[in-house]
């Protein structure tokens, strides 16, 4: 864990009902709530508005594209908190190898492990984080292979893990003792 402290010290349970209920649908049974939720639960207000943008629901897009997205966002943005959080608990089950993972931290759309799906996402990710704009021959391209509730899906999940980032980063939260950390870089 890092040993920078956290610029502003988490709520400590127990936690009023609805702040505990989200917590309780989101964090697996017998696993103490992130450090972020718990952050973010000093004010009932910006918690709930918090818990009330969650794209984690079934939705548009499958897990490994939603994922993707969440991985490359988080990576940019330099949040090894909010990755390695998305690595131990999603990768495995969205199907994303070690190669891919390295690549979302290190690595470009170009590389072997990507499919031509996958490549388009990474580059929507590279793009936003880059310009927050999309041009068209990728808006093209991405429109080509995803519905139009899919694509504003895409934009809403980069965009709020672009958020979930300034917080992590900017809060100095310390890594979660669980998740992964960045690999080093090849």
């Amino acid at each position: 864990m890092d040993a920078t402290p956290a610029r502003i010290a988490p709520a400590m349970p127990p936690f009023p009902p609805d702040i505990q209920r989200p917590i309780d649908l989101i964090m697996p049974p017998g696993v103490p709530p992130l450090v972020l939720f718990t952050t973010l639960a000093r004010d009932p207000r910006l918690f709930g508005k918090f818990f009330a943008a969650s794209l984690l629901d079934r939705g548009h897009l499958t897990l490994r594209q939603r994922e993707l997205v969440i991985h490359r966002t988080t990576a940019l943005c330099g949040s090894e908190y909010e990755w390695g959080v998305h690595v131990r608990g999603f990768a495995a089950k969205a199907g994303l190898d070690a190669a891919q993972l390295a690549s979302t931290v290190h690595g470009t759309a170009t590389d072997a492990c990507w499919s031509d799906e996958d490549r388009v996402l990474i580059r929507l990710c590279d793009a936003l984080h880059r310009n927050c704009d999309v041009d068209d021959t990728l808006w093209a391209e991405l429109s080509a292979r995803f519905s139009e509730p899919a694509c504003i899906e895409l934009l809403m999940l980069a965009g709020f893990y672009r958020t979930v980032a300034y917080l992590t980063n900017g809060l100095r939260l310390p890594l979660e003792t669980m998740a992964a950390r960045f690999p080093a870089a090849a």
